[in-house]
């Protein structure tokens, strides 16, 4: 009995210390203290320290905030807004600036986003949206069917000027609009944020 007795003790040392070792093992492996204590105000402190990591776990699956969401959102269609303006009477000059209308439209057509062009005359250059001496009146015609994005308009101080200089009435094209005054009308579209190019 006394030999059975023996082995069983030292089963039970052998069983202990291969369960104390690989508690020590798994403490190392955590950062955990390595001497193991059952007082209670030592494991709250142990929860303590552990707590900043399950905080910054929590962190990161936190919903995003509605700042986040919308920076992350894609943009929405934006309209692009873009002055040309023609101040001299010279067809090249006026043709140009109708390249550069279209060149600009078929460009954001193709990108599936939405433009707004004017072309504003004013000086010498009224004779583009004049109906008697525009050079380029035909194709306008055939550019206002095909690309409603695109609006022409008239200097209404160089038509009155014009108009006494002349002595006659001064025709604009249907396809143009007039307005007071083509300088102050694209001060004021760059004040609205539109682009300002001089081709």
């Amino acid at each position: 009995m006394s030999k059975l007795w023996r082995i069983a003790q030292a089963t039970i040392a052998g069983a202990i210390a291969l369960l104390v070792t690989t508690a020590l093992s798994t403490a190392q492996d955590a950062n955990w203290p390595l001497t193991p204590t059952p007082k209670p105000h030592i494991i709250a402190k142990k929860h303590v320290v552990r707590t900043p990591a399950r905080r910054t776990a929590a962190a990161q699956t936190k919903k995003p905030t509605a700042l986040a969401l919308a920076a992350d959102a894609p943009a929405s269609k934006e309209e692009h807004r873009l002055i040309l303006q023609v101040n001299t009477n010279d067809p090249a000059a006026m043709n140009l600036a109708l390249n550069n209308a279209v060149n600009v439209t078929q460009y954001y057509k193709e990108i599936g986003e939405n433009v707004k062009i004017e072309v504003v005359t004013f000086g010498p250059g009224l004779n583009m949206l004049r109906d008697d001496t525009s050079p380029v009146k035909a194709r306008i015609e055939t550019l206002a069917m095909s690309t409603p994005e695109i609006s022409y308009k008239a200097c209404g101080n160089t038509r009155e000027n014009m108009h006494k200089a002349e002595n006659k009435d001064i025709p604009i094209i249907p396809q143009a609009e007039v307005v007071k005054s083509g300088v102050i009308h694209i001060m004021q579209l760059e004040e609205q944020g539109w682009t300002y190019v001089k081709p």
